[in-house]
């Protein structure tokens, strides 16, 4: 498979919505690699422009090195030259480093860098963290701000700078003034990325601070909502965007925010609700309970 030049990564990654598919497991908690890849083929069936393989959504944080190595693979053989696979770097800096070196070598078309494991690093830190793992592949990297990673305005600056195959920015923090300082001082040399639980929630008012996509966890079981939802947003109709938040994205959000990790347990929990078997998390998240599956069910049917 051909290499996807940066600049090529980012213009698409840009042009639609994204989408980190769950990562299927059988009964005693092992990778389905079956199941995983019949996913992976429906949600390549729509207009999705990049799926994040061993993302968060993925449980990525459950998975071993080796996981995480063949699930980018199967992701690149199932779906790659259809859609951009991106795969995970994380933990510290030599681990963060190999990884994108294994989703080069596996084939990949990008990277998302999460942020270092445990510890809690400077803002000069963090620009040696970033500039390493870019400095490690010619692969399209985008770097996720959260936790104990937030980059300031000056510090994406900097990194962008430095290294000219850091493509984007995905923000897991929604400070809008942080994001107006780095839009205004980076501008459009980066693609900006909403990465916040139930990113359709934010979606509306974060376009107006250049994040122009976002990756949406609805799409791995109701693709066909997703899309329109993310269609009313680009096209600014209010109406629209605010009817399906109280259709569905507010009740859902409920639903998710009962227990923690359930951001991720009621995707595999969506897909379960549409006839799809999403199946169930690994520990430390917890599935939800009969009653809340029945709940989003009912839910699920009004709009799918």
């Amino acid at each position: 498979m051909t290499l996807l030049p940066p600049a090529e990564l980012a213009t698409r990654l840009k042009s639609g919505l994204l989408s980190f598919p769950v990562t299927h497991f059988d009964a005693d908690l092992q990778f389905d690699e079956a199941r995983y890849r019949e996913h992976l083929a429906w949600q390549a069936g729509f207009d999705v422009a990049g799926l994040f393989a061993a993302g968060g959504t993925g449980e990525g944080f459950s998975l071993t090195g080796a996981e995480i190595d063949r699930v980018v693979r199967v992701a690149v053989d199932e779906v790659g030259g259809r859609v951009p696979v991106l795969a995970p770097a994380t933990g510290g800096t030599a681990q963060s480093v190999a990884q994108a070196r294994a989703a080069q070598d596996a084939g990949a078309d990008g990277i998302l860098l999460f942020p270092p494991y445990l510890t809690e690093a400077s803002q000069a830190g963090l620009v040696e963290h970033v500039s390493a793992v870019c400095a490690a592949t010619d692969l399209g990297v985008v770097v996720y701000s959260r936790a104990n990673a937030v980059l300031t305005d000056v510090t994406v600056a900097a990194v962008a700078d430095r290294n000219p195959n850091l493509i984007g920015l995905k923000d897991g923090v929604g400070d809008i003034e942080q994001m107006t300082r780095t839009y205004a001082r980076v501008g459009d040399r980066l693609i900006y990325v909403g990465g916040l639980p139930t990113a359709e929630t934010f979606a509306l008012p974060l376009l107006q601070l250049g994040v122009s996509t976002y990756s949406s966890a609805l799409y791995n079981f109701l693709p066909e909502f997703a899309l329109r939802f993310y269609a009313a947003v680009r096209a600014q109709d209010r109406p629209a965007v605010y009817g399906m938040l109280n259709d569905f994205v507010i009740p859902y959000a409920d639903i998710r925010d009962r227990q923690r990790g359930y951001a991720v347990s009621i995707v595999k929990a969506g897909l379960t609700a549409v006839g799809r078997d999403g199946g169930r998390v690994r520990p430390p998240l917890t599935d939800l309970t009969g009653a809340e599956l029945d709940e989003l069910t009912a839910l699920a049917g009004k709009v799918s």
